[in-house]
């Protein structure tokens, strides 16, 4: 039985604790603190150690709980979710080697907090702050998943986190109205160029880029829509690129299928491109390459969309190796940006943006476009003052006459 016992001496006033300890020959243990939080904090942590015993005879160490995580997360998935793509899973060995390095030196039922801090601070000098925050949350999710299981007594890493930076720190590049109808202008000369090579390489890219701009989709979703997902009023999403882009799987989150509704124009283009100029190919694809594979999202960036860039002068200057050089203002990623604006322009419901954009959570929709609801909600709404507001009371008196 752990207790907490006040100390007062020199130093001032300590808190020391006494627990059972099988390395004692009093059968317990002690350990002071400068505070009654930390004391306390501690004595949880040693009442849950000593009460921990290895419940599963299978899962002793911490490796034989990272691979049994690994084996969850590739084979049924995790808390009832969709096994992971092959993308994600060797991502999560990546973070499984490095949880692996570390010199564990207790069995994974005899973990406790501290230990779960001692980590985290190793993490922190040997690796980068955002590779720190992914590799302590895998750990977090697979301890939580043994204790499901029955394979752990408690969750020992629960608190223990590392504040990452955030890709969302500085506000998204947004392109203009202008811009964009510049953009698109562009694709229609392009598209109608005197150059046969020109005129038969924008029939495709044409559409793509109306789609980009009127769905938000990201272009690795975009780049391999199917013809069946073509629908009487938009497209329903519910396929993507593999990170690396070596084959099509499902999208990366359950959140990420979802049905966007497009523009009559946009869609007309769109049908008539997959069903009079886009080539049979066994993937369904709407905007297959000549030899029916899917288009790699590097040479859509490289190729098309930095020409169009270039034809509707969107161009930038910047320095690379002492040289300044022109690059496109923009990426295709900021044309997700650009309709994610408009919602919002458009005051449409935070839940609804969430659910077209494919974001997870709704937390990652405030990260990202955040700064652009408060600047909308700003301009539309009427100047609020508090004592504005109570300038009458409810017998309609003056508040200020009152005093």
């Amino acid at each position: 039985m752990s207790d907490i016992r006040r100390r007062t001496g020199r130093k001032g006033t300590t808190y020391q604790v006494r627990y059972p300890s099988k390395a004692s020959r009093t059968g317990y243990a002690y350990k002071t603190f400068t505070t009654l939080k930390e004391a306390r904090a501690f004595r949880e942590d040693a009442g849950a150690r000593s009460a921990s015993t290895a419940l599963s005879t299978e899962i002793r160490t911490v490796d034989q709980g990272v691979q049994k995580w690994l084996d969850v997360c590739e084979r049924e998935g995790r808390n009832g979710r969709e096994p992971v793509t092959k993308y994600t899973l060797a991502n999560y060995e990546y973070r499984a080697g490095i949880i692996r390095d570390y010199p564990w030196d207790k069995e994974l039922h005899e973990l406790t907090k501290p230990d779960i801090i001692q980590f985290r601070s190793w993490l922190l000098e040997q690796h980068s702050r955002d590779v720190a925050n992914k590799v302590l949350t895998s750990f977090h999710s697979m301890v939580k998943e043994l204790v499901g299981r029955g394979a752990l007594a408690y969750d020992m890493a629960d608190g223990v986190t590392v504040a990452a930076t955030s890709r969302y720190d500085e506000p998204v590049v947004i392109p203009s109205e202008r811009e964009i109808q510049e953009l698109l202008a562009a694709a229609d000369r392009l598209a109608n160029s005197r150059n046969r090579k020109t005129q038969k390489t924008w029939e495709r890219y044409r559409p793509m880029l109306y789609l980009a701009v009127d769905s938000g989709m990201r272009p690795q979703e975009y780049l391999v829509l199917a013809k069946a997902s073509i629908k009487e009023t938009g497209v329903e999403v519910d396929r993507a690129l593999e990170g690396g882009g070596t084959e099509i799987t499902v999208t990366k989150t359950r959140a990420g299928r979802r049905f966007i509704d497009l523009s009559t124009d946009t869609l007309g283009m769109i049908r008539h491109y997959a069903d009079h100029k886009s080539i049979k190919n066994e993937y369904d694809l709407v905007f297959p390459t000549s030899t029916g594979k899917w288009q790699s999202v590097r040479n859509w960036r490289n190729r098309g969309f930095a020409s169009v860039c270039e034809e509707a002068g969107l161009m930038v200057k910047v320095k690379e190796d002492g040289e300044t050089v022109e690059r496109p203002k923009y990426k295709p990623y900021d044309l997700r940006h650009f309709y994610a604006s408009m919602l919002i322009d458009q005051r449409v419901n935070l839940k609804r943006i969430q659910t077209l954009m494919g974001h997870r959570n709704i937390q990652t929709t405030l990260n990202v476009y955040g700064h652009l609801i408060e600047r909308v909600e700003a301009a539309q709404q009427s100047p609020v003052s508090v004592l504005g507001c109570m300038r009458q009371n409810s017998c309609g008196k003056s508040v200020a006459s009152a005093v």
